[in-house]
This record gives C-alpha cells, structure tokens and sequence, in this order.
C-alpha cells in the first residue's frame, strides 16, 4: 500500500520527463549580483552595468563623452560663429585675449578660438572612433578565426602581425600618411592609417580569449549536437571572447584620437580648411610663447577627451573582470 503522505503524479521522479542537460555559455550566467525581474538570472551584461551604474569614475567619463557627442554632431548649439566662414576672422584682431565676444581669444589669423575648438572636436573624435570600430572589426574577426581553427591558420596569421607589431604606430603612420597625402582625403588617410597599424593588438585580445573559451563545456556541447563553425564561432565563442575587445578598443579610442593630433602637429594629418585639435595646436605652436592660449584651449579639450575615454574604457574593465570587483 502506497504512503498516503508520498507525492504521486509528476512530483515523483518516474513520471516526470528527462530531458538533456542544457550547457548555458558563462556570457549567459549569473555572476552574483542578484536577479531580474521573473527570477531568471542575470547575465554578465547585466551584471556589469549593474555594477558600472554605481561607479563615479564611469559615470563622470559617460558625461564628458556624451557632452563631447553633442558637440561634435551639433556644434551649432555651442557658438554661433561659423569658424569656416572667412568673414568671421579678422587678421587686425589676431592673438587677441580672451573678451565678452570671445571666451578663449583669437588665434594667429584672427579666428575665434572657442568656435575653432567647438568645431574641431567633430573630426578628431569620428577618426577616433571609425578608426577603432575597423581594428576592432578587423582584428576581432581574424582573431577568432585563429583561435577556433588553430593550425597553419593560427601560425600564419600570428606571425603576420608580429610584423606589424614591429612597426612603430606613429611612425607607420607617419609614413603612410606622407606617402599618400594629396591622393586621398586627409581624415579619410588618417583612419586607414591608424588602422592599419592598430590591428593587431585587438587580433591578439580575441584570439587568447576564443582559445581559452572553445575548451569550456558549452563549445564541447555544441560540437557534439552538430553544431558548424560559424555557428559555433559567432553564436557561441564570440559572446564570451567580446568583453576584452570592447574594454581595450575603448581605451584605444582614446589614443587614436591623440596619435591624429599628433599626425596633423607634424603636419600630415588633418589638413585645412578642416579643422581639428590637433591641426589647432599646429598652427598655433610658432606664435605659443606670445600668445599661448590658441594652443593651450585646444590641447585641454584633447587632454580631456583622451582622459575620459580612458577612464571609461578602465572601468569597464573593471566590471567585466569578476577578479577586479
């Protein structure tokens, strides 16, 4: 006679059905930081947002950035001179000090300083940040294609970029852009040429982190249920290979927009009428011990913006990297 008090029907392990154990990527898993709404575990982006909301650092650089986004987009909001028109700068006037009418003074030719600055943030953060979505692109995808397939792939492609590695950036750089100025336009140039040469650091990212991912459990489970390599690759390898990408390409961003500004000091970057910052404080170097503010407003702005993009890339990496908590 059966146990009056013992659970019958599905409670009992007879009747309940089995199903396969399902693998769940560690991108897909909780990391400890509680739960979302409906009891289902937060994922490792969820978890680092979580955990990047309540960090001064982080949300102090998400401003400067977003203020400098604006800027960029939407210069109009912040001056109402147009530094491209020749009408606005008056050579009677240059060098002239920081007044009413113009905040930060004038420059050598009599151009408003603060609208030069305004107008110069555009260009040096979108070749910042094209140049740092195609290394990320570029080596992102050559990097777990390496790391999945190993083998001759693996060793051709590493020793390729021990190539590139051996090349000094900004001299590369330097010398691509000299080579090819005039053939093309000069932020056009300024982006192939810092990409070509920043790569390979993102290549070596991805591929360390696809190799140590495809002996987890999940890639093991895939395969055995027939999985193909791309599915395997993008489906499952890349979302738990992507965070040290997106940590290092947004510290990255920060130096392509300073390695431009150093391009266009020596006189092959940026070249007018555009305006950037570093083209800004090229212009004004010849003139900096008579009239120092042309230079020192535009090299503040660059300072700042290398200085916030680094300090978001850190904390990102500090909330993507259980051990750092």
């Amino acid at each position: 006679m059966s146990n009056p008090t013992q659970p019958v029907g599905p409670g009992l392990p007879e009747t309940q059905t089995m199903v396969a154990d399902q693998v769940v990527p560690p991108a897909q898993q909780g990391q400890g930081k509680g739960k979302q709404k409906g009891g289902k575990p937060a994922s490792l982006w969820t978890d680092a947002w979580y955990d990047l909301r309540r960090r001064p650092m982080f949300i102090l650089s998400l401003i400067i950035i977003a203020v400098l986004l604006v800027m960029s987009f939407w210069p109009s909001l912040f001056t109402a001179i147009d530094p491209f028109n020749a009408r606005t700068c008056d050579l009677s006037t240059a060098r002239q000090l920081p007044s009413a009418g113009h905040m930060f003074g004038k420059d050598n030719l009599g151009c408003d300083v603060y609208a030069r600055t305004i107008y110069g943030a555009r260009n040096s953060i979108v070749i910042g940040v094209f140049t740092t979505l195609i290394t990320a692109l570029l080596g992102g995808l050559l990097g777990i294609i390496a790391g999945y397939f190993s083998g001759a792939i693996d060793v051709i492609s590493s020793r390729v970029t021990e190539i590139f590695f051996a090349i000094p950036p900004i001299l590369g750089a330097l010398l691509i852009a000299a080579t090819f100025r005039g053939r093309a336009n000069s932020i056009m140039l300024v982006i192939l040429a810092l990409a070509l040469l920043g790569w390979p650091m993102t290549f070596r990212i991805m591929r360390a982190a696809v190799i140590t991912a495809k002996s987890q459990d999940f890639v093991m489970a895939a395969k055995a249920l027939g999985a193909g390599a791309g599915r395997i690759m993008f489906r499952h390898l890349l979302p738990n290979s992507l965070a040290p990408v997106i940590v290092v390409s947004t510290i990255n961003l920060g130096g392509f927009i300073a390695a431009e500004a150093a391009l266009s000091f020596l006189g092959v970057g940026v070249q007018s009428p555009d305006i950037s910052w570093g083209l800004m404080i090229a212009d004004a170097r010849n003139r900096f011990l008579d009239a120092p503010l042309p230079l020192v407003f535009p090299a503040v702005f660059l300072s700042i913006t290398v200085l916030a993009f680094i300090m978001m890339g850190d904390a990102v990496r500090d909330a993507l990297d259980p051990k750092l908590r």
